[in-house]
């Protein structure tokens, strides 16, 4: 008898072949899929199936399918690549960022700026920090017992 080609190895193949490479030949200029791999994931995991259920056809009807040590050094490699793949975006990604030795640290004071409000007008940091707190703009209380203003300042670190 005659054995049949495994088709849902090759294909499998190649759908995580297709998931690691476009990430680097076409995702990586695309903002969206740049910081998660939202179209290279779904095909990695989709070529892994298929390979699992092609080295599965493999071992449950080797007098009828191919692909039983072809197979499964495949998977092993899709596997590995997959791995290597993942680790690279979404672990080694973080050590690529050189150190800043110029970040504001925890705990470290703010040195004074002026940045435009979303009016455009010019806001001091300690203008800010010292005038009264009046929530939602209302006015009419003392400012002596109103509570003083408080500043969260926010520092991301882009990677452009």
């Amino acid at each position: 008898m005659k054995r049949s080609w495994n088709w849902p190895v090759w294909t499998g193949v190649g759908l995580v072949l297709a998931g690691i490479l476009s990430y680097p030949l076409y995702s990586i200029r695309v903002p969206a899929l740049r910081d998660f791999p939202w179209v290279n994931l779904p095909l990695i995991i989709v070529g892994l199936w298929l390979l699992g259920a092609g080295v599965a056809r493999a071992f449950r009807e080797p007098t009828r399918y191919r692909g039983k040590i072809v197979g499964s050094v495949l998977a092993f490699v899709a596997l590995a690549l997959s791995a290597v793949f993942l680790y690279g975006i979404f672990i080694g990604a973080r050590h690529v960022l050189p150190v800043s030795h110029g970040a504001p640290q925890v705990g470290q004071l703010a040195p004074d700026f002026t940045l435009p409000d979303s009016r455009n007008t010019p806001v001091n940091l300690t203008g800010t920090l010292s005038s009264p707190f009046a929530p939602n703009g209302a006015t009419g209380s003392p400012a002596a017992a109103q509570p003083t203003a408080g500043v969260v300042l926010i520092f991301y670190r882009g990677y452009w």
